[in-house]
């Protein structure tokens, strides 16, 4: 029986957890990539910083 536990139910692998330090780095990375993409344009830190934790964020739930 592959993936069961217990009565029936279906073990999941969990996703191991992601260093704090290290996803605020990837989103801090991602977020000037953004800026530059839009010719480092002021005034849109906090834009930037959400769209980069949504992609951060969404790639690490694809794997």
């Amino acid at each position: 029986m592959v993936g069961k536990r217990g009565k029936g139910k279906v073990s999941r692998k969990k996703k191991p957890v992601v260093d704090e330090r290290i996803l605020h780095e990837l989103i801090e990375k991602k977020a000037y990539e953004l800026y530059e993409k839009r010719g480092k344009q002021e005034g849109r830190a906090l834009d930037d910083w959400l769209e980069a934790e949504r992609i951060i964020k969404e790639e690490y739930q694809r794997g």
